[in-house]
């Protein structure tokens, strides 16, 4: 049977755009569409389990995709919910408060009206549709799909609350020893960012490069709104960046990134070379670049994401023989557990850890200056 898709955008073009792709699917059908977010929510609480997801636009009149997200969240409504956002540097930040209040992920609505018939817009729609649908939970429970790469699941803490780590609790550990933590996620990344990022030490003994999947435009918000919550702080790289212990460096949307050698320091190295499996930035790029550093330690972290994106990159850092400590996220508190099992099963892995306590692994093993 096909699932029952919720349409709720204020443009009538859009809404006709994206019954058409979903419509097209033998897997999916539009079950309803709302103009607003008011006919939206009420659609939602007449049925609230006939849906088996919801394609959200952010910005409507009477009540928008934000205020939507908050009505459900404040009522204990829980939706799967897919944001169509613009890239607009306002879109962008809107589009990450939308993670925060529980959407599931997002799409980028196209600029054009001859890019909305594109077969990209389409097949994002339908890929969205297939990792969103397959995480939905039933009757409250947790719910997986398994195949050969990755489970999908709800976004659901199992372990206790994340806690703000202070460096009195490392002050015993310090080091000396020259440390980069060098970290990865996709699909459920910029909210579950949000339980590790903000929860390490202000004095952090090392470096952080974080390759997370998004579009160009989105990366600086996610950075700016993780540097609102954090201790350490928290940028989107910028080419030449020298490496600074306490900070943590985002990969630009559209750019891989590298880390080299610039005399005795390290810097960001940024590029526009073609997408790796569809991906720019790609993890692997980041970590087969660290091959050539000489840090004494490297903390690789794999969070959760579609894939295997990371997993070949640290293979190659471990058959370099470089001093690795390698912590991948449990899998039942990733969305997707595609990424953190990949790493898992080559056996590379010293610690896997329920997000709650990522920040603490990572702290316990760099330390603090």
């Amino acid at each position: 049977m096909a699932k029952k898709i919720l349409i709720i955008d204020d443009s009538a073009l859009m809404r006709r755009v994206i019954s058409d792709i979903i419509n097209s699917s033998n897997d999916y059908e539009v079950a309803a569409i709302a103009k607003d977010g008011v006919e939206g929510f009420d659609l939602i609480v007449s049925n609230p389990a006939m849906y088996s997801a919801i394609i959200l636009d952010i910005n409507m009149p009477k009540m928008n995709g934000l205020e939507l997200l908050e009505k459900l969240q404040k009522n204990r409504i829980e939706q799967t919910v897919i944001v169509v956002s613009t890239v607009a540097k306002e879109g962008a930040k809107e589009t990450i408060r939308a993670l925060e209040l529980g959407a599931f992920d997002f799409v980028t609505k196209p600029e054009n009206y001859l890019e909305t018939k594109g077969e990209k817009f389409k097949k994002r729609i339908h890929e969205m549709l297939d990792i969103a649908t397959a995480h939905r939970p039933k009757s409250g429970g947790i719910s997986s799909i398994s195949s050969s790469t990755h489970t999908v699941r709800p976004h659901t803490e199992v372990s206790a609350p994340p806690k703000r780590l202070e460096a009195e609790h490392f002050s015993g550990i310090k080091t000396g020893r020259k440390k980069l933590v060098a970290l990865c996620c996709s699909t459920g990344g910029p909210k579950s960012l949000q339980q590790v990022i903000p929860m390490l030490p202000a004095n952090l003994d090392a470096p952080v490069v974080l390759v997370q999947h998004m579009p160009a435009g989105f990366t600086l918000s996610l950075a700016n709104r993780l540097n609102e919550m954090s201790m350490v702080e928290v940028k989107e790289a910028q080419d030449g960046d020298v490496l600074k212990k306490a900070t943590v460096y985002i990969a630009p949307g559209g750019k891989h990134t590298r880390v080299v050698k610039k005399g005795s320091e390290y810097c960001i190295s940024l590029s526009t070379e073609p997408a790796i499996d569809g991906l720019r930035p790609c993890a692997n790029v980041m970590y087969e670049s660290l091959e050539t550093c000489n840090y004494d330690e490297i903390t690789c972290v794999v969070l959760t994401g579609m894939g295997a994106d990371g997993t070949n990159g640290i293979k190659g850092l471990a058959a370099r023989r470089k001093k690795l400590h390698v912590i991948s996220q449990d899998e039942d508190t990733c969305v997707v557990y595609g990424m953190p099992k990949a790493i898992a099963q080559t056996g590379l892995v010293d610690e896997v850890v329920p997000l709650g306590h990522v920040a603490e692994a990572i702290t316990k093993n760099v330390g603090v200056s």
